[in-house]
């Protein structure tokens, strides 16, 4: 499947990375840096299991790992702090699209927001998006939907031979 297909099915289904992020803040309260992994992980797994993005935004490669902009827009002024659960009803998904958050907050919800950048730091979505940038040096390179996609396929391959 081409980059242009997995966008364009993205851009039927109309998710947004505020949706996913909802239904993740709906489990508990989350730093902004561990919300933004989890729906990082949430896109990735999503890729590599059901051949399609959860939601249309891009993910950059910042210093702290992955980073979805308007993600970081919206909550910003949390800081630090936990970003407090919404109001209202959960966003609804379908049941395959539901079986992924799921397994992506039973697998990482016991990570900090540190250990889950660490995480990324080691995997090579990430990795190459920041290539030719020092590991300290501030980046906006976009985290390719295609490298997410085959990387965790791969991991998700590799761990079904174990």
């Amino acid at each position: 499947m081409t980059t242009e297909s997995i966008f364009h099915q993205t851009a039927m289904m109309k998710t947004s990375v505020m949706e996913v992020a909802k239904w993740f803040l709906g489990k508990q309260p989350l730093t902004h840096k561990k919300l933004q992994k989890l729906c990082y992980y949430a896109q990735a797994w999503h890729l590599a299991l059901l051949n399609r993005s959860l939601f249309t935004e891009t993910i950059q490669a910042w210093i702290h790992g992955p980073v979805i902009p308007a993600l970081y827009a919206a909550y910003a002024d949390y800081g630090w702090e936990p970003i407090p659960r919404p109001k209202g009803k959960r966003p609804k998904f379908p049941d395959d699209t539901l079986e992924i958050l799921e397994t992506v907050w039973n697998t990482y919800k016991d990570f900090d927001g540190d250990q889950l950048e660490a995480l990324t730091h080691d995997e090579e979505p990430w990795q190459n998006a920041r290539k030719g940038l020092a590991f300290d040096q501030p980046g906006h390179n976009e985290i390719s939907i295609e490298d997410m996609r085959a990387f965790y396929k791969r991991l998700w391959q590799d761990s079904q031979n174990d």
